[in-house]
């Protein structure tokens, strides 16, 4: 789904609890959507989480754009058969734009004349407020299932048209050209690049140097967007191997994404298409996996992104001895060799460096007999 949606109220992350004011304290989040960015901003940092906003793309203003109006007299003109409605937003903006060029009235007879077939239940919502009636849904919220549908009845010798969302399945409108349909597309909104181009570059480096926990997406657009920044900052290849290894990438649904997989990556997808959803499980995965807690004779240490908190209290490390704690504790007080450190830290074997980094983390602790040395064998933590 590329269309961002509200947090659903429903549900236990909408307002946290007494228990779990801050389920996101310590990490860190990006966020490349543009539309409704706010909500979703918002919605992290209420639950503790710093985020690094750097919209992709952003939404041509209806005003400049002469194709849409152009496309939608073709449509009217045609009176389709078949009428494919795939994103709430987009139908919104369709009949809006229509209005404002006074063309609204005709536009909604013609569709109220055709079958409409939409993609999932927001889009649903947006067809029936406009006084239409809907005659299919898609079972999985996907173009291609409701291509499914509608070849299954059969489309040869009709006219169909199509109301796309920004990132154009290609292949689906093939598929109902090549089954005999005449098809008449319509694109209520289109991506160009925002305000402040260099917000996404920073962005980026961020994630190469793995100052990023979580990168968010909620268009495929954005994606596309963000590969060919980093082609030109000559970056793609360390972005891609920082979102396989250090960043974890979130999508709001399998839409957007495709191209992440297409990349080779492997991005948290929610059941439900919704910001809420989304959400939800970024804080679960990151609860489940990004949080390490140890008891030690110094106190409870407990980390959780870039928050290191010892008995309660917050402890300041810079990047390098923040790493190599957080190797330490996910050891669990068993050693780790001065060679496996030594990579970890990229410090080519260095003997001096590593054991500077080890210095400046016992420094910065409130017990520095925390980190203890095994002679000649490497470092864990006292547990």
């Amino acid at each position: 789904m590329n269309a961002l949606d509200s947090v659903d109220s429903a549900s236990p992350l909408a307002t946290p609890g007494p228990n779990d004011d801050a389920p996101l304290d310590g990490f860190r989040i990006g966020v490349t959507s543009h539309r409704r960015s706010r909500d979703l901003i918002e919605a992290l940092e209420r639950r503790g989480a710093s985020v690094l906003h750097a919209p992709a793309l952003k939404i041509a203003p209806v005003q400049e754009d002469l194709t849409l109006i152009e496309d939608t007299k073709k449509i009217i003109s045609a009176k389709p058969d078949i009428c494919i409605a795939t994103t709430a937003y987009g139908m919104r903006r369709w009949c809006e734009a229509a209005d404002s060029f006074g063309i609204g009235e005709q536009l909604l007879d013609v569709l109220a004349a055709c079958r409409m077939f939409v993609r999932g239940p927001k889009a649903r919502g947006a067809v029936r407020a406009a006084g239409l009636a809907d005659v299919g849904i898609s079972s999985d919220e996907t173009t291609a299932t409701l291509v499914d549908m509608l070849l299954q009845e059969g489309v040869r010798g009709k006219t169909v048209a199509v109301q796309l969302h920004g990132y154009t399945d290609v292949r689906q409108l093939e598929r109902l050209r090549m089954s005999g349909a005449t098809v008449l597309t319509v694109t209520p909104y289109r991506w160009v690049k925002p305000d402040g181009e260099d917000k996404l570059p920073r962005l980026i480096e961020a994630a190469c140097s793995g100052d990023l926990d979580v990168l968010t997406f909620t268009s495929a657009p954005a994606v596309d967007a963000m590969w060919s920044t980093a082609h030109e900052m000559g970056l793609y290849r360390p972005l891609i191997e920082a979102l396989k290894t250090q960043v974890t990438v979130a999508a709001v649904g399998p839409v957007t994404a495709q191209p992440l997989i297409d990349a080779g990556l492997s991005p948290l997808i929610p059941d439900r298409y919704r910001m809420g959803a989304l959400i939800r499980l970024v804080t679960e995965h990151l609860a489940l996996n990004h949080v390490r807690r140890l008891d030690t004779p110094s106190g409870t240490i407990e980390l959780r992104g870039r928050c290191l908190r010892i008995n309660g209290s917050a402890v300041e490390l810079a990047p390098a001895p923040l790493l190599l704690l957080r190797a330490l504790l996910g050891a669990g007080g068993a050693v780790l060799s001065r060679e496996a450190l030594s990579e970890l830290l990229e410090l080519r074997g260095s003997v001096h460096a590593l054991d500077m980094t080890v210095s400046r983390l016992r420094s910065s602790l409130p017990d520095g007999k925390l980190v203890e040395t095994v002679v000649k064998r490497g470092y864990r933590l006292h547990v």
